[in-house]
This record gives structure tokens, sequence and C-alpha cells, in this order.
């Protein structure tokens, strides 16, 4: 039943890899962007807080294939934005992580806004009151203990993310899921052993995501 990983034609391996990286690298970004985005939620500037409330919303209720497609066909093939890539492999590479990027740093804004929710409000006024500026409050004060409350969250938008990766297949990028298809195209006869394995592969990728973030969360919970 499995005697099509023995022959040679399909490389697994590099396909998750490839999966590993996307997830990776566009954790990272959503993470950052995630927090940006929930500083402007909850800062005094209204301008900035109409953007990022606009922006969580838009976004967020905007599926993802599309948010993908577009920044392949919008920024890359129609504007020519190509993140520093010379070839299609890495533009499609560098334009899935853009997207997922984009589109996944909405959770973990609103996930890392419900924890900043959970910081008294008491905390911040003593430390207005030291003379702290809003920058300073935020990042001494409130998100310290926002990540703290939030680890679980944050690790089941992670978890998500990795799953989300199979979505970059619609603009070409070479992960797990473009290898799947391919398979299946061409394996008719052992179609339950494709799903199996990848579906495997994926259980790997996020199972000990989930049970190291879990682990932190319970290490790092703030005892009220």
């Amino acid at each position: 039943m499995f005697d099509f990983l023995d022959s040679g034609q399909y490389d697994l391996l590099d396909a998750f890899w490839l999966t590993v990286q996307l997830a990776v690298y566009s954790a990272i970004g959503s993470l950052i962007w995630g927090t940006v985005l929930a500083g402007m939620r909850v800062g005094p500037v209204p301008m900035m807080r109409a953007f990022g409330t606009a922006y969580v919303n838009v976004v967020r209720n905007t599926p993802l294939t599309l948010v993908v497609i577009a920044s392949s066909l919008g920024l890359s093939q129609t504007l020519g934005f190509t993140m520093g890539a010379d070839n299609f492999a890495d533009i499609g590479f560098r334009m899935a992580v853009l997207a997922l990027t984009a589109y996944t740093g909405t959770f973990v804004c609103e996930a890392l806004r419900s924890g900043i929710n959970t910081v008294p409000v008491g905390q911040a006024e003593a430390a207005r009151a030291l003379g702290l500026g809003f920058f300073q409050v935020l990042t001494l004060i409130v998100l310290p203990q926002a990540f703290r409350a939030v680890v679980a969250p944050l690790a089941n938008v992670l978890i998500a993310l990795t799953k989300n990766t199979t979505v970059a297949a619609a603009i070409g990028v070479a992960e797990a899921s473009l290898l799947m298809k391919e398979m299946i195209e061409n394996e008719a006869d052992a179609l339950f052993a494709v799903f199996a394995v990848f579906a495997f592969g994926f259980i790997v990728l996020t199972l000990p995501t989930g049970l190291l973030l879990g682990w932190v969360a319970k290490r790092v919970a703030v005892k009220r």
C-alpha cells in the first residue's frame, strides 16, 4: 500500500520542510504584526485605533485563499512587488509568507488584546503616575503580562497557521499539500495511504507544538 514512498518519485521531506519554513516565518511575522495591531487597537490615537479595528475586522473575515491569491496576483504580478526574489519559486514563497502573516496577525491581535484586558487598570495608571509614556507602559508593564495570559490561545493560532500553510498551494508553492495533490492524481489506487501519510505528517508538526506551548502556558500562568 505504501510502495509509492520507496519509488523515489516524491520528495516528502522537502515538501514538509517547506511547510515548516512557511509556518515558522509566518509565525514570527504574525506575532510581530499582531502585537503592532494590538498596540494600535488599545492606543490613544483615534486614527490608529480606527485603522487597527478596520484592518482586523476586514482581513479576519476575508477567506485566506483570497488573501493569498490577492498577494500573488495583485502585489507580485500586477504591481511587480517581489520582496527581493528573482525566480517564481521564491516569489511564491515570500508572497505566501506575507499573506499568512497579514491574515494570522489579526488573530494574534485579538488574542493579545484579550490578554491586555486581563491586566489590572491600576497597574497602567500607576505607571503613568510615575511618568511613563504610553509606549513604555505598553511594552514594560502591559504586554509582558498579556503574553503570559494568552500563551494557550496563541498556541491554537499557531497550530491553525501550520494547517493554513496548505493554502499556499493555490499560488504554486511546492509545500506538502501541493505534493499531496500530485500524489492523489498519480496514485489513484492508494488514496487512503496518501491521506494517511500526510495526516500523520501534519500531526507530527502540530502535536508537539500544542503540547509544548500547553506546558509553557501552565508554567507562566499569571496567579491572581
